[in-house]
């Protein structure tokens, strides 16, 4: 299994059961997953409900691409494989009807990848379409849906997240629906439509001893609360699906070295070299007639709706150590408190604390 299938396999999951994975626990009477596909009857008329996903990206180098759908539909693992150039793969999974697309076209000198797939299901007259309940449009539902892409070793896909400039003009003309692509190889030969935010390649920790289903949440916290499940809990899950008596007993055989390695780890590096550049914003900034320099001291201020830790700060004296303009042209402060006693740490690592022009005083 490559790094990439056990991400897959890993996302998958997520979301299946959740903590105490009792199939009794009311939080786990219906999937509770991201990425759902419904069918068309229950999406329609919703913007938070979709009947496909639609995935797009830019692509150097070749035309040769192909791709594969993964879902979950009755508890099982599903997959469906589509080439470029198939004038598309209809499938069925049990009651569950769906129909995978993928297109090549050229973008200049580039080509844009489409990825679409689509729930077919219909839904009966006697179903009454109109009062499908959320239970009921899941069992007819591709869910944690997740779509891969891969191109010959001669091509490599464009980041979405920050595409380079050569690749800009393409890549904000794609649009993605119901998933987020990323780069998933360090190739870049692959793109992962994933059904949560991720970064571009993304990883499992080393340290991860498998899917827990509920892996957004901290994976040393879900073992410890695995490894106390009750009698009854544990007698309970002995009906549970396969997978999670799978998982349970891989918690189970979790040994205190194991779990003291989920606790965190310290990675030591070489300080950047010098010519390293930092992005170290403006200079100075003029607002209402007020200036603002970098290492200027200002007195904090935090506005009304700040949370209380910053209104713990308010009258203090601090320094400016950088001035950034996000790309809504608001103007952020980042400071330090000047009678911080790590305020040099702060400061050199780049911990800053970031103020409103309107919440300091000069």
């Amino acid at each position: 299994m490559t790094a990439l299938d056990e991400l897959v396999d890993t996302l998958l999951w997520e979301g299946h059961q959740l903590y105490p994975y009792t199939p009794s626990a009311t939080k786990n009477l219906t999937p509770t997953p991201f990425g759902i596909v419904y069918p068309p009857a229950y999406a329609q008329g919703s913007p938070h409900r979709f009947a496909r996903c639609k995935l797009q990206a830019v692509l150097t180098g070749t035309r040769d691409v192909t791709a594969t759908i993964h879902c979950l539909v009755g508890g099982e693992a599903r997959r469906v494989d589509v080439a470029a150039g198939d004038a598309g793969v209809a499938f069925t999974f049990g009651g569950v009807r769906g129909r995978a697309t993928l297109g090549v076209e050229d973008f200049g000198t580039l080509a844009r990848v489409t990825l679409q797939v689509e729930n077919t299901t219909p839904v009966d007259e006697d179903d009454g379409a109109g009062e499908l309940t959320r239970g009921d449009a899941l069992e007819r539902s591709l869910l944690s849906t997740h779509l891969v892409l891969r191109c010959a070793p001669a091509g490599r896909f464009f980041s979405l997240v920050a595409p380079p400039p050569e690749a800009a003009g393409a890549v904000m003309s794609c649009v993605s629906v119901n998933t987020h692509p990323v780069l998933a190889t360090d190739a870049d030969d692959a793109i992962l439509g994933a059904a949560i935010f991720l970064p571009d390649h993304p990883q499992i920790a080393p340290e991860s001893k498998g899917s827990l289903f509920d892996g957004t949440e901290i994976e040393e916290a879900l073992l410890l609360h695995v490894l106390a499940l009750s009698d009854a809990e544990r007698a309970e899950l002995e009906t549970a699906d396969p997978a999670v008596r799978a998982m349970v007993a891989r918690a189970a055989a979790a040994t205190p070295s194991d779990i003291m390695a989920l606790h965190g780890r310290v990675t030591i590096s070489d300080p950047a070299p010098p010519d390293a550049q930092e992005v170290r914003g403006e200079e100075a900034v003029t607002v209402d007639g007020r200036t603002f320099a970098r290492g200027a001291h200002v007195v904090l201020r935090p506005a009304p709706g700040r949370a209380a830790t910053d209104h713990l700060l308010s009258g203090r004296s601090a320094t400016v150590e950088r001035i950034y303009i996000d790309y809504d042209d608001g103007i952020h402060l980042c400071v330090t408190v000047d009678d911080d006693p790590g305020q040099a740490l702060m400061r050199d690592i780049g911990r800053y604390l970031y103020f409103k022009p309107d919440e300091v005083e000069a």
